[in-house]
């Protein structure tokens, strides 16, 4: 039987592998996001390499950030990830003198210079200028990854954009979408700092000279991001080379490794005998057998326990009018929304707006305090069209055609300036007092108020009927909506079915309070322990709550929140989160049906007592 030898890469976001034989020669690659469940990927990749080249015979080497766990339980040997690349390099092309590999949260530079030891160096931590920096760049935009290749290409103007951190980036592209800047230009914008980044992180005073080859998955699916690296080294398309398969090479240098090797429990096997290994619930278990140490403990047991407490929360809602549509139909983590009561020519009626960082929130109410309309999108930084076309469907909705009176209106939140001035909105109104108004109209007890929303975080300290202390998060927003929104994206889930997954996990796995760049590195090792998609989901649910407590807000004792804690903001849309505040504080926590709205609500409030009071 034909002798194969196969390399498999497991990182941070994707797998890769590649089989070649004895003479090194390339007969079989795969490339596959894993989507926070290695084991299923590592199964399919198998199975294809199987139906492919039959039940041949191989022998294995394993690499990656999280491949490390897996070719330990498998007896598998395993190669670090940079010198699997230099073997490729220096079987295959000798004459290059720089290696730059960028991955899904790594980025590796090698220098070589004949007769020395090649100078191996890899970014830390942080994973700024690498492929999941570009991922939250696109989720930013509102557009696929592959689709920011197309915008680049049709960029005029290249924009400063922090790439060290995913952090400060998010602020930055923030400002340029409200300044109008195009998308083409942000994302060309965004290419040029990861290349700037990689270089400044990784070079630190060498020169990178030619020949330069590149790798990695971002360099090929993404040729404009070759484009500006190329741009910044100022170099010509005849000094880089972009090798066939960019993004197998590390899984190509463990192929490479394998050939000859025969100490490994599964060398010179048939791949049935690996793919065994390797299936799901085997040697390598996709979550938990039990309780350990990095484990916490489980949000809801079960449905029926799940659906117990949120009868016990459906007491406290926002009033509203009579019914007449409503797009949510129950579902308390839709992400977009609206509602629409019947309208009365002649009632006056009061608008709030709350235009945040990531969303933009439309409440409608009457001098009762119902609403009678509400609108709720991401804004993907537009605020000024997003809110135009919250009013469009407004008007669309009304169910006639006479105009909404609406008597006076108020904005708070990210773009209050800018739509009270091109909207000629009444009033505006800091967003820590609307806040605070929608709690107290919901809990005149209220003793402390906490807002998650897509970038930021404010608790709201209360005693008497009055605010005493006021907290807010600062430049990190770790913590916040688009904290939990990214990740889940980058384990390919949407938000929805990232939650629900978090309120029945059994292991939830303790990811700490760090921030999105280090958080990473945690996810990585959870995996490679075999945590659950489900148990990571939930460890962030913790690390959200845990962040606001013990970082932000570093509280002594939970007896300073008092006892009627109100949460709002879309972050608690998710249900795992506000039950995750239940578990550490061991309080009652109370939440509207629109957690979302309360700004919203609060600056539509503030009109109707504003224009009470000047009559």
């Amino acid at each position: 039987m034909k002798q194969y030898n196969l390399g498999i890469d497991i990182g941070s976001t994707t797998l890769k592998a590649c089989l070649v034989d004895d003479n090194g020669e390339y007969l079989f690659g795969h490339y596959m996001r894993h989507n926070a469940n290695p084991p299923a990927a590592l199964a399919e990749t198998i199975s294809e390499l199987k139906a492919q080249m039959g039940d041949c015979q191989l022998n294995v080497v394993m690499t990656g950030s999280v491949g490390m766990g897996y070719a330990e339980r498998l007896g598998i040997p395993f190669e670090q990830e940079v010198l699997a690349a230099a073997l490729v390099v220096k079987q295959h092309y000798a004459d290059i003198h720089t290696f730059i590999d960028i991955g899904g949260e790594d980025s590796k530079m090698i220098f070589f210079e004949e007769g020395r030891v090649p100078d191996m160096r890899m970014n830390g931590n942080c994973a700024g200028g690498t492929g999941s920096f570009i991922d939250q760049t696109a989720t930013l935009l509102g557009v696929e990854t592959a689709m920011l290749d197309t915008l680049a290409a049709q960029a005029q103007t290249i924009y400063p954009i922090a790439s060290r951190c995913g952090v400060f980036s998010k602020t930055d592209i923030q400002n340029l979408l409200a300044r109008g800047v195009s998308k083409a230009d942000i994302a060309a914008s965004m290419f040029h700092a990861v290349a700037m980044q990689v270089v400044s992180a990784l070079a630190r005073g060498v020169e990178v000279r030619p020949r330069v080859l590149l790798c990695g998955g971002p360099f090929a699916f993404l040729p404009q991001l070759k484009t500006h690296l190329q741009q910044v080294l100022r170099l010509s398309d005849a000094d880089c080379i972009l090798p066939d398969h960019p993004e197998l090479i590390p899984a190509m240098g463990c192929a490479l490794k394998a050939i000859g090797q025969r100490d490994a429990i599964l060398a010179n096997e048939k791949l049935s005998s690996l793919m065994k290994a390797t299936a799901v619930g085997d040697a390598i278990p996709n979550g938990k057998t039990g309780s350990n140490a990095s484990s916490l403990p489980p949000l809801f047991a079960d449905d029926a326990i799940y659906a117990h407490w949120l009868d016990l929360k459906r007491g406290f809602e926002l009033p509203k009018g009579d019914l007449i549509e409503d797009s949510q139909h129950m579902d308390y983590m839709q992400l977009s929304n609206h509602y629409t009561a019947g309208l009365g020519d002649a009632t006056a009626y009061y608008l709030g707006v709350d235009s945040g960082s990531t969303t933009t929130k439309l409440a409608l109410i009457d001098h009762e305090g119902k609403i009678v309309h509400y609108d709720y999108c991401f804004n993907n930084g537009d605020a000024f069209r997003t809110f135009s076309d919250a009013l469009q469907r407004l008007r669309s909705r009304v169910g006639h055609p006479a105009q909404v009176n609406i008597v006076a209106s108020a904005a708070t939140g990210y773009g209050e300036s800018l739509l009270r001035t091109a909207f000629s909105l009444d009033y505006g109104i800091v967003e820590t007092m609307a806040h605070f108004m929608t709690a107290r109209a919901l809990d005149p007890n209220v003793s402390f108020v906490l807002d998650i929303g897509g970038q930021d975080m404010k608790a709201i300290f209360v005693a008497n009927g009055s605010i005493r202390r006021i907290e807010i998060n600062e430049a990190c927003s770790s913590g916040c909506g688009s904290f939990i929104m990214t990740f889940a994206n980058q384990l390919g889930y949407g938000i929805a079915d990232f939650a629900r997954m978090a309120c029945f996990a059994k292991h939830p796995y303790d990811l700490g309070t760090r921030c999105t760049v280090f958080m990473n590195s945690k996810v990585k090792q959870a995996m490679r322990e075999g945590a659950a998609v489900d148990d990571i989901a939930a460890g962030f649910s913790y690390s959200v709550i845990k962040n606001c407590l013990f970082k932000v807000l570093k509280l002594r004792s939970t007896d300073e929140l008092g006892d009627h804690i109100v949460v709002q903001g879309g972050t608690f849309k998710n249900h795992s989160v506000v039950r995750a505040l239940e578990h550490l504080t061991g309080k009652e926590v109370s939440f509207c049906d629109h957690p979302e709205l309360a700004g919203a609500y609060g600056a539509a409030l503030y009109a109707l007592q504003r224009n009470m009071s000047e009559q």
